[in-house]
C-alpha cells in the first residue's frame, strides 16, 4: 500500500510508493568511473590553465599556483556570480532585481584524477572539510554575503562538466527558498517544543534504528523519514552547531572518516551512482541558533523529477527509507 510520510521540517509531503518498491538493483544508470585521457585543468602541472588559486594544502612546501599541492582551492572559471562590485538593490514596480554579486569557487579535492571521492583515504577527505570551513570563515568576513552552499555534483548525470573529482561553494546575498523552508520549519517546531528538531531527529531514529545507517561518537547516518529520492541519505552532528564552520577539531576529524565510509556504502550498493551531496547550515551572517542544526543532504540520481513533482511540490520515492537504510548498513565498511 502507498503511503503519504510528512517531512517533519518543512512540512513537505512525499509519496512513498511501495507497490513500485525498487531495490538497488532495479535502477537504471551510469557508473560514475573517471577515464582520463583528455586535457584537465584541474590536474597537476595545468595550474595556470584556472584562476589563481585562494587556497591550497602543500604539506612538503612548493609554490603558489604550481604542482606539489594535495589539495587546491581556485575561483570558477565562469563564475554565476562574482566578487566584485555593489549589490545595487532595486525595484521595478512589483518586481525586485539586484547585481549578480557574491563568490563561486571550485575545491580540487586531489590532484589523482582518476580517483572518485569515494576512493580519497580518510585523511584526504577529512582536509577537503576542512578546506571547506577555511574558505567559510573567508568568505564571511564580507558583509555583503548572506547564505554559503557548499555542494558536489558527482558524474554527468548529477551536473559535474569535469570528471576529476571535486566540490563546489557559491556564496549569496541571499538566503535560499529551500533554506529558507528548513529554517522556518525548525524554528516552528522549536516555538512550539523549545528543542532543536534535528536534535530531536537523530534522538528518535537512535531510539527506534530502522533508518540508521550508522553511528560514531560524533554522527548519525541515516535514511531521512520522508526522503524526496531513493536512497537520500543524511549526514547529522549529534552536538549542536547550527553553523558548520563552528564545529570542532574533533569533528572534524570523525567527519572525514564517516564521509568516507557513508560514500563507499552508497557505491558499493548502488554500483557507483552519479549523486549530489549538500551541506544545510545556517546564513553567515546570523548567530549560533538553537532552533537550526547543519547536516549533510546526499542525493543518488537514481529517479527523474517530472510532471507530477513540478506541478505539486510532491516527490514520488519507490524505494522505503527503512529499505534503503538496511541495504546500507548491511554493506558494511569498505
Amino acid at each position: 500500500m502507498p503511503e503519504l510520510r510528512k517531512d517533519p521540517v518543512t512540512g513537505r509531503w512525499v509519496i512513498i510508493a511501495s507497490d513500485r518498491a525498487m531495490r538497488p538493483t532495479d535502477f537504471v544508470r551510469e557508473q560514475v568511473i573517471p577515464k582520463g585521457g583528455r586535457f584537465c585543468p584541474f590536474c597537476p602541472g595545468n595550474e595556470q590553465k584556472t584562476p589563481p588559486e585562494v587556497l591550497a594544502f602543500r604539506p612538503h612546501g612548493g609554490g603558489r599556483n604550481e604542482a606539489g599541492w594535495t589539495l587546491r582551492v581556485v575561483p570558477n572559471k565562469f563564475p554565476a556570480l562574482r566578487v566584485e562590485g555593489e549589490l545595487n538593490r532595486q525595484g521595478e514596480g512589483i518586481y525586485d532585481h539586484m547585481n549578480g554579486v557574491g563568490a563561486h569557487e571550485v575545491i580540487i579535492e586531489t590532484p589523482d584524477h582518476l580517483l572518485t571521492f569515494g576512493e580519497l583515504s580518510e585523511k584526504q577527505v577529512e582536509d577537503v572539510f576542512w578546506a571547506f570551513r577555511e574558505r567559510v570563515l573567508d568568505l564571511k568576513k564580507d558583509r555583503r554575503l548572506i547564505y554559503i552552499l557548499i555542494f558536489k555534483n558527482h558524474g554527468e548525470a548529477a551536473g559535474a562538466s569535469l570528471e576529476h573529482t571535486h566540490s563546489q561553494l557559491i556564496a549569496l546575498p541571499v538566503v535560499p527558498k529551500r533554506v529558507r523552508e528548513e529554517l522556518d520549519g525548525a524554528k516552528r517546531y522549536f516555538d512550539f517544543k523549545e528543542r532543536c528538531i534535528f536534535c530531536d531527529i537523530v534522538r528518535q531514529e537512535l531510539d527506534t534504528g530502522p533508518r540508521v545507517v550508522l553511528e560514531t561518537e560524533h554522527y548519525v547516518v541515516v535514511s531521512p523519514y520522508a526522503p524526496r529520492f531513493p536512497f537520500e541519505t543524511w549526514v547529522v552532528p549529534k552536538r549542536h552547531y547550527s553553523h558548520f564552520e563552528d564545529i570542532e577539531t574533533s569533528s572534524i576529524h570523525n567527519l572525514g572518516w564517516v564521509m568516507r565510509a557513508t560514500i563507499r556504502k552508497i557505491d558499493k550498493v548502488l554500483e557507483r551512482p552519479p549523486y549530489n551531496l549538500m551541506i544545510h547550515s545556517a546564513p553567515i551572517q546570523e548567530g549560533a541558533m538553537t532552533h537550526y542544526h547543519w547536516h549533510i543532504e546526499i542525493i543518488p540520481k537514481l529517479t527523474k523529477v517530472a510532471g507530477f513533482e513540478w506541478g505539486t511540490g510532491f516527490y514520488i520515492n519507490p524505494t522505503p527509507p527503512e529499505t534503503a537504510a538496511k541495504f546500507l548498513r548491511d554493506a558494511g565498511l569498505v
